[in-house]
């Protein structure tokens, strides 16, 4: 009877709150006088009436609204044959909508006109008329027993069934947004509107591919990659991954800021966060802006534009003082730069020196060969536009022989951009290249003659045979997945296929070329490699106990390592990075020493892994200066200036080394915001001198030698510091943590400062001194 009158009250106070926040709501105005839910044979048709919503920039016929989202008919002023079905998110204040930010649309390549209908049929289907009655949008859901179309509070339009279920949802086709509480789940794609005024779909787009990463690119060519970044999504029971966009968070790599309501990949190609703050809607966060430099994005300083610290400019003149180029608009350089004289066949080739990125290449398959040979292909085919050397080093432009004025520009050398034209026709060039290319095997022998040091060499067929038809899938690495297989003598293998194009690529040189001639017990050995055509394959001793992080961050008590392996596992990759460091012929750094990177033999030996993003430094150089590469969350504070030293994989060593003996994520989201750091928590435990509290509460081993585990925490101390000049070699570590420091060897790990809390890619912490480029802005 209690409880039965506890519940009676329950439901009477929500009902009585329901009631009266409706009535509030209805209080301000028509904002709120529209259903949530349609029912079957409904129809809408695109017309102007006094229950239109009108702002500065458009006009809305409203069909259902939900909280903060409205759906209907969304046309520009003036243009009453340009409307969208769509959703918006709004903040109704005084009467007025000019806050009106659209999130989803049915129709953005296919815009409708006045008189337009939007029908639920009776057999379920929901679809968007001309005024014509042709057909230019449906949900496809015809038979499917739909028993309604609803607008939930949180944005997402739906069609469900008779027990709720839902049929179809707007949340499953996004386009150029996300909403609060919406997914991105791979096989999905955010696309960019062509412009802020423009609704159509422009040039780039975002996904989540199938190895868990976020990828940026332009859309016409999606080898056009400008971003790739891990977000560590979850996977569904179907097998996708997926990442939520929350209040803290998209998927558990970028970080949109706290109390934003949607995110919009921007025609320019940016990642933005926004919140309502006071009267309108206003940028949080740029998500990629700690990945992606400014003049790294397609298109950064418009068509023929180049990109540079100082700003956008036009290409400097030639050898012969003549410039070919001029700002399409001096006060607004952005807009790039167009020639003088319009480019023909009768072209040569200016030459661009040190150029430190450059967005787009041309013809991939170049440096293969030699570039003289991609010179010659270039100024034979009307199409081709520029030329990339290998690596980069510098670019050859196509401009007009003809005679052109003559004037000086002052102006950068980093090309960041080039014509939109190229796009359609990259794919084409590729094409006639390859009609007239040599045997592809001559091709592939002269590819090969640039890698040193190469081991076994496999045909494709012999990797098929040995992976079983690569049925046998262990994981995903940073370029591709990775298959056991067994050697013909019985030796077990895992062999690592790579993608083809870009990155790929340039992680099978790096690591063919790193790994192919050095030997360590703490370095996985590299038995062979695969390449043929596009097939690129590594073939490497198989680590039965696989990657470290499926041990240190795992709960099963039969699964955790106890004390003394993981003071092993520490010592062991100490031992490799100092071998990378000062036991090779020339210096190593590894540039992506994280736990994902750690194998484990059978004996639980710690073996470093990964030599993808791995750097050659000559013994003579004491800084390189690099582009920004490796993991968030593990790379050093000196990234964000680019110039770097062996330091680097010291700072990632530290981090590896907190989450060995603390069992935990550097950034774990499901902690509350004071702990989910784990720099942070480090630095202010070492402070209150609570350090044991920050030892792994999931493993008795571990608690019962807290003690050491402790002391243990002043070497990844050591190695966190923010100048790079403090931390101490690995070689000193090892010294260290075998005990053989002596006089000649000194170094304080008795007693070392609290790590200084710095931003890197991905996280932002805070310092007494930051440097100029963390002071700029929120990150």
């Amino acid at each position: 009877m209690v409880v039965a009158r506890r519940r009676y009250t329950v439901y009477f106070l929500a009902t009585f709150l329901a009631l009266l926040k409706a009535s509030l709501l209805l209080a301000n105005g028509k904002a709120f006088a529209y259903p949530s839910i349609a029912k079957p044979l409904g129809t809408w048709i695109n017309n102007n009436s006094d229950s239109n919503w009108d702002t500065e920039e458009l006009t809305l016929k409203p069909i259902l609204v939900n909280g903060d989202f409205v759906c209907g008919f969304h046309c520009k002023l003036e243009e009453n044959n340009n409307c969208l079905f769509a959703i918006s998110i709004f903040h109704f204040v005084s009467n007025s909508y000019t806050n009106l930010k659209m999130v989803w649309s049915a129709n953005r390549n296919n815009h409708v006109g006045g008189g337009a209908k939007l029908l639920l049929s009776q057999q379920g289907d929901l679809t968007l008329q001309d005024v014509d009655s042709t057909l230019v949008w449906s949900t496809k859901t015809a038979g499917k027993f739909v028993s309604g179309l609803k607008l939930t509070d949180q944005g997402n339009l739906l069609l469900f069934d008779g027990n709720n279920e839902i049929i179809w949802q707007s949340f499953d086709h996004p386009t150029d947004c996300l909403v609060l509480g919406q997914s991105l789940v791979s096989g999905q794609k955010l696309k960019s509107n062509f412009s802020t005024t423009e609704w159509s779909e422009g040039l780039y787009s975002l996904l989540i591919d199938n190895r868990g990463l976020f990828v940026a690119s332009v859309e016409s060519d999606a080898s056009l990659v400008y971003c790739l970044s891990p977000c560590s999504p979850l996977k569904s029971t179907t097998g996708q991954f997926y990442a939520e966009f929350t209040n803290t968070s998209l998927g558990d790599g970028l970080y949109p800021g706290l109390g934003v309501s949607f995110i919009q990949l921007g025609s320019d190609g940016h990642l933005r966060s926004f919140r309502w703050v006071e009267s309108e809607w206003k940028e949080v966060y740029d998500l990629l802006e700690d990945q992606v430099r400014q003049c790294d994005y397609p298109l950064a300083c418009g068509e023929y534009g180049i990109c540079s610290a100082s700003g956008c400019n036009c290409p400097e003149p030639d050898e012969n003082e003549t410039t070919h180029f001029k700002l399409i608009n001096p006060d607004q350089p952005s807009l790039g730069c167009s020639p003088y004289v319009p480019i023909s066949c009768k072209s040569h080739l200016l030459e661009i020196n040190n150029v430190s990125s450059f967005t787009i290449f041309w013809l991939d398959n170049c440096y293969i060969t030699d570039i003289e040979s991609c010179k010659q292909a270039c100024l034979k085919n009307c199409s081709c536009l520029e030329v990339d050397t290998f690596y980069n080093i510098s670019v050859f432009l196509k401009v007009s022989s003809s005679t052109v004025r003559k004037r000086r520009q002052n102006v950068g050398v980093i090309l960041g951009s080039t014509l939109r034209a190229t796009f359609s026709v990259l794919l084409i060039c590729t094409f006639l290249l390859l009609q007239i290319k040599e045997d592809p095997k001559d091709a592939e022998e002269d590819y090969l003659g640039h890698i040193s040091g190469t081991s076994t060499r496999f045909a494709y067929e012999e990797l098929k045979d040995i992976t079983n038809n690569f049925s046998n899938k262990l994981g995903e690495g940073g370029f591709g997945c990775v298959f056991q297989g067994t050697l013909a003598d019985g030796t077990q293998v895992a062999v690592k296929c790579l993608d083809g194009f870009g990155p790929g690529k340039k992680s099978f040189i790096a690591e063919v070329e790193t790994i192919g001639s050095i030997h360590h017990f703490n370095l996985v050995g590299l038995v062979g490699f695969c390449a043929e055509k596009l097939q690129m394959h590594l073939v490497y001793k198989y680590m039965c106990n696989g990657s470290l992080d499926q041990w240190i961050y795992c709960r099963d008590k039969l699964l955790v390592l106890g004390w003394q392996c993981r003071r092993k596992i520490i010592l062991d990759i100490a031992k490799g990075l100092t071998y990378l460091h000062e036991g090779c012929k020339q210096k190593i750094v590894h540039l992506d020493i994280k736990p994902q990177n750690i194998l484990l033999d059978e004996n639980f030996n710690a073996m470093v892994s990964d030599f993808g993003l791995s750097k050659l430094v000559g013994r003579e150089q004491s800084q390189i200066v690099t582009t920004m590469r490796g993991t968030p969350g593990y790379m050093a504070p000196e990234w964000l200036n680019s110039t770097i030293t062996e330091k680097v994989d010291v700072y990632s060593f530290g981090i590896v080394v907190l989450e060995i003996l603390c069992g935990r994520k550097n950034v774990d989201r499901s902690l509350p915001e004071e702990d989910a750091h784990l720099v942070r928590l480090f630095k202010r435990m070492t402070e209150d001198g609570e350090l044991l509290d920050l030892v792994d509460k999931y493993n008795e081993e571990m608690q019962s030698h807290a003690a050491e585990v402790v002391e243990m925490m002043k070497v990844a101390a050591c190695c966190l510091q923010v100048e790079y000049a403090r931390r101490p070699s690995m070689s000193i570590v090892v010294n260290f943590l075998e005990g053989k420091m002596d006089d000649e060897n000194k170094y304080n790990f008795s007693n070392p400062p609290a790590p200084v809390e710095v931003e890197t890619l991905g996280h932002q912490t805070d310092t007494a001194t930051l440097i100029p480029s963390v002071l700029s802005g929120p990150r």
